[in-house]
């Protein structure tokens, strides 16, 4: 009785079993899973100051799917989203298995997406004395716009910008530093929380109200790993319903992200 038991169970669990193995062949070829975390973002992604593992969304859910993988996880530190996807491009598959970007449609030409598990804003700074008051104003001629290069706003403002300048920096937050030395800049554009740090916290500055874009958070994987992206969607799904992407959130104080919707 016990045998025919452990058989059934055996059978009932099988498919299970080879899908986890399936994904774990996509997702960890080397027997670790490879996890490139953006610094450049810190939404989603903290540095421990003891100099230990990152923190943030980011850390924590690629943790999970490493425990569900039964593999090991490392961590592939990078300081912009550019920087994650140029790496990719340079050697497919060959420097992470998961990344943690916006969904954009010209990365998705190499890398395919989950659902979103966090949406953020993206907003515009000006200095005080600017005329600018909205969002609509921004794209005219003559208008400087500082933008950390590859990042989801950048690609997004590349399609969108029709008449201002794109003046792009290596990183998001060289594009704050850049936008508060050099007048010639009208506007900075980038990540709500940082963006508004930075107006806070130096006088003249001042946010311009809205935002110009919603930016989906989602886990991603070099293309053609079909097995492991569906695990990894159902991972993605799972830590949105459960609450560990909101509590992840809330413990991080990134009060100004928002827990994405369900997939449909």
């Amino acid at each position: 009785m016990l045998r025919t038991l452990a058989v059934v169970a055996a059978l009932t669990a099988g498919p299970a079993v080879a899908q986890t193995e399936a994904a774990r062949r996509d997702l960890a070829p080397t027997g670790t899973l490879r996890a490139a975390i953006n610094f450049g973002n810190p939404v989603l992604a903290q540095r421990d100051p003891a100099g230990g593992e990152p923190r943030g969304v980011s850390a924590v859910l690629a943790r999970e799917v490493a425990r569900r993988l039964g593999v090991p996880a490392t961590y592939v530190p990078y300081e912009a989203a550019g920087a994650v996807t140029d790496a990719n491009k340079a050697a497919p598959g060959n420097v992470w298995d998961v990344a943690f970007l916006a969904v954009d449609p010209t990365r998705a030409q190499e890398i395919a997406y989950t659902a979103p598990y966090a949406v953020i804003e993206g907003i515009y700074a000006v200095r005080d004395a600017s005329p600018i008051r909205a969002n609509e104003d921004v794209d005219r001629p003559g208008i400087r716009i500082s933008v950390g290069r590859g990042s989801a706003y950048d690609l997004f403002l590349t399609r969108a910008i029709r008449q201002a300048t794109l003046v792009r920096s290596a990183t998001s937050a060289a594009a704050i530093e850049d936008f508060a030395r050099d007048p010639s800049l009208d506007v900075v554009a980038g990540v709500g929380q940082p963006i508004r740090g930075f107006a806070a916290s130096s006088p003249g500055h001042r946010v311009l109200p809205g935002r110009f874009m919603v930016i989906e958070q989602a886990v991603a994987t070099p293309r053609g790993r079909e097995a492991g992206l569906a695990f990894l969607r159902e991972v993605v799904e799972e830590a949105k319903a459960s609450g560990l992407v909101a509590r992840v959130l809330e413990e991080s104080g990134q009060r100004d992200a928002e827990v994405a919707p369900a997939a449909r």
